[in-house]
């Protein structure tokens, strides 16, 4: 696995890590649930982003595999498309 976009992801929960931290900050501080909420989501949001940029990365290293190999790509570029669209 050739993990090219392993530094993006590592970017990416760095910055979720921060942003959980920070919703346990606010429910310490008794912030608002709706302010909470709106901050749950992002992390959300983040984490879905993250694990679409590893599945992005796992299907273009599967293309790059089966390239080598003589194997036909474009049904894992159909792949791709799908997984993107589905996050």
């Amino acid at each position: 696995m050739s993990g090219h976009k392993r530094a993006e992801v590592v970017k990416r929960v760095a910055r979720i890590h921060g942003h959980l931290h920070g919703v346990l900050q606010m429910l310490e501080e008794g912030r608002p649930y709706p302010e909470v909420v709106q901050q749950i989501a992002a992390v959300k949001a983040g984490l879905d982003s993250a694990v679409q940029v590893i599945v992005e990365d796992l299907v273009e290293d599967c293309v790059a595999r089966s390239s080598k190999k003589g194997l036909a790509s474009e049904p894992i570029l159909q792949l791709k498309e799908v997984i993107a669209r589905s996050f």
